[in-house]
């Protein structure tokens, strides 16, 4: 079992920016992928970015790429998603989630992860 807490997500101005956090417990995920994905009103959840369990690899959505980064902290067994240049239309809830197995490469499907946080909410006004 894994616990995924993700925090940080408020009101933002359009082109700010503004760190989330992804802390887990009862599991060290040192070892797994993780992924990020979000989910706004009416619309599919949509990934956001990968990165491997050593996080020397990294993938993003076309929608963020070049604005996102996700990087990750094993020591404290915690992911990020440092969110840039911020757009209205990234309002969303965002979700992050751990890839216990067949992501040795990279996944951006919801179904490849085995668990997730409960999402924070990040609202980006124009």
């Amino acid at each position: 079992q894994v616990q995924l807490v993700e925090s940080g997500g408020v009101l933002v101005q359009a082109w700010g920016s503004l760190r989330l956090s992804c802390a887990a417990s009862g599991r060290t995920i040192s070892t797994y992928a993780m992924g990020w994905f979000r989910q706004a009103p009416g619309k599919e959840r949509e990934f956001v970015g990968f990165i491997s369990w050593s996080g020397g690899s990294t993938y993003y959505g076309d929608s963020v790429k070049g604005r996102f980064s996700i990087s990750r902290d094993n020591a404290k067994n915690t992911v990020y998603l440092q969110m840039n240049s911020l757009k209205p239309e990234d309002t969303a809830v965002y979700y992050c989630a751990v890839c216990l197995v067949g992501c040795t490469y990279y996944s951006s499907s919801p179904i490849s992860y085995n668990y997730w946080g409960q999402g924070t909410q990040v609202t980006v006004s124009s």
